[in-house]
């Protein structure tokens, strides 16, 4: 059983690779590749989130980067603006929950209208791992009384 005190802020990451509207993509694609990640969130000058992109999103400038040798695009041509994002005290269990019928892998964490953090769906996942692993300890130390 997942404990329900543990919170996304027990969880996400602090530190967040976010991108500014004019950011070129060649500038995007060399960030999300070094940094080994799949998207990340896109913030006006007071750190709110106005958009996400992902790997996804900068395939086809890519492709037709490669094709026509033209790189003209930038973060604000591409970014998806509907963007998903939770609150650092949802409960990891709720956050389970709304994976199973949202796509993202990975959430912008938001408080007050700022981007405070990133969790993933990896994130999620080795919480409820800890926690089986936990149960899996209580269960075997009652079985042993």
């Amino acid at each position: 059983m997942v404990d329900k005190s543990v919170v996304v802020r027990d969880c996400m990451s602090r530190k967040v690779v976010a991108f500014d509207v004019k950011d070129d993509i060649g500038d995007v694609v060399a960030v999300l590749l070094e940094n080994k990640i799949t998207g990340a969130p896109v913030l006006d000058a007071d750190k709110k989130v106005i958009g996400f992109i992902s790997e996804q999103d900068c395939i086809k400038e890519m492709l037709n980067t490669a094709f026509y040798c033209d790189l003209t695009a930038n973060a604000g041509d591409i970014m998806k603006t509907e963007v998903v994002t939770v609150d650092p005290d949802m409960a990891i269990s709720e956050l389970a929950e709304q994976l199973n019928t949202h796509k993202p892998k990975v959430y912008p964490v938001v408080e007050e209208g700022r981007l405070v953090g990133i969790i993933a769906r990896s994130d999620v996942l080795q919480a409820l791992y800890d926690a089986s692993v936990n149960c899996h300890h209580l269960s075997t130390q009652k079985t042993a009384l």
